[in-house]
């Protein structure tokens, strides 16, 4: 396996290659981002085919783009910022809340169990877990879009506040205070679901 295709050129390489002619070094830029694109899409959007249409028009937008890409920033936030505004952008088009199902399983080719598998559970637990999940689920969803956006990007991405703030287009203070909410919105629905 080539360096290139084991990952280990960095993004602004690779862009470079691209701006060059060599449309396979875009590929490899897709392939290193495809998955974490297609997560955050479909927390915005709560349709898995929704999320794969704008996972898809995003590498195509951002590729038709490249060319303003600034040497010195950090790729992932560039397109992180195309990527949720598409996704926003769908969310309202759509204007409807589905449930959304992962079965992320064409990201790595690997059919294995998710980790959170590994042990055994009692049935028991596998209805909290699932019960859990779909209450997060929900909630999540209901949040409006930029709150959504924020927390996914946090929580999800791991992003810095920096980072986000960058990618949503907004101040540092904004993203503090989307966060604050939308991290206060989902843990009422953790505290009532324990409750409950």
């Amino acid at each position: 396996m080539t360096e290139r295709a084991s990952g280990g050129v960095p993004d602004e390489e690779l862009i470079r290659a691209v701006l060059g002619g060599d449309d396979g070094a875009y590929g490899v830029l897709v392939e290193r981002y495809k998955g974490r694109a297609f997560g955050v899409a479909v927390g915005i959007v709560g349709d898995g085919d929704d999320a794969m249409d704008v996972v898809q028009e995003s590498f195509v937008k951002a590729y038709f783009n490249l060319k303003d890409f600034r040497f010195g920033s950090n790729f992932y936030t560039w397109f992180y910022r195309l990527l949720v505004n598409r996704a926003i952008d769908r969310w309202r088009k759509t204007g409807r809340s589905a449930e959304v199902r992962l079965d992320e399983s064409w990201l790595s080719g690997d059919d294995s169990p998710p980790g959170s598998f590994a042990y055994p559970m009692t049935p028991e637990e596998i209805l909290q877990h699932r019960e859990l999940g779909e209450a997060l689920q929900r909630a999540v969803l209901e949040l409006p879009e930029y709150h959504r956006a924020v927390i996914l990007l946090r929580e999800v991405e791991g992003m810095a506040y920096e980072e986000i703030a960058k990618a949503l287009g907004c101040s540092v203070g904004t993203v503090m205070s989307r966060l604050h909410y939308a991290r206060g919105k989902l843990k009422s629905v953790l505290g009532s679901h324990r409750e409950g």
